[in-house]
């Protein structure tokens, strides 16, 4: 087999159509649109929610609830997996564990705007422990295994009304 003797297999490569080059070409005049209206020009977008005149369903639902746009994100860790990360060694029970040593520790993949401490599994190491948030649940299991917990305000993304309320 020689260079010169390569191709592809039958039906590999296919030539495009040409639409609107005559009328034998079977797509010729229309180019396969049909006739008149919007839906044969060009550049129609906005037509496939459009229901003939009526009420468009996602008109016709209700609007729910509000979304705030610079709403705080933040990373949240249960104490069970605290726990699983000091038996394998990745955390140290003995040091202060804050947002910097969970994202080294490889806990939480980014600190986001703080912390967030929950309660789901079992803790039974003494630590001590930083965090944005906390809820009663871990905050009592933390303090019943000998441990502590601080509550931090995020440094950023808080915004003004979270830094005045906790101030107050």
């Amino acid at each position: 087999m020689k260079l010169n003797e390569l191709s592809d297999n039958k039906g590999a490569r296919k030539k495009r159509i040409r639409v609107g080059r005559g009328i034998g070409s079977g797509k010729g005049k229309t180019s396969g649109r049909g006739v008149k209206g919007q839906k044969s020009r060009s550049g129609v977008t906005g037509i496939r929610a459009y229901e003939g005149g009526q009420m468009p369903l996602y008109m016709r639902l209700p609007k729910r609830g509000f979304n705030k746009p610079n709403a705080a994100k933040y990373a949240e860790v249960n104490i069970g997996r605290l726990q699983a990360a000091v038996d394998a060694g990745k955390l140290d029970a003995g040091k202060t564990i804050d947002a910097a040593a969970l994202v080294e520790a490889g806990v939480v993949r980014r600190a986001a705007n703080g912390v967030r401490l929950l309660g789901v599994g079992e803790v039974t190491a003494k630590l001590t422990l930083e965090v944005a948030h906390a809820s009663a649940g871990a905050k009592a299991a933390i303090e019943k295994a000998g441990g502590s917990v601080e509550i931090r305000t995020a440094d950023k993304g808080a915004g003004a009304n979270a830094a005045g309320a906790q101030e107050a």
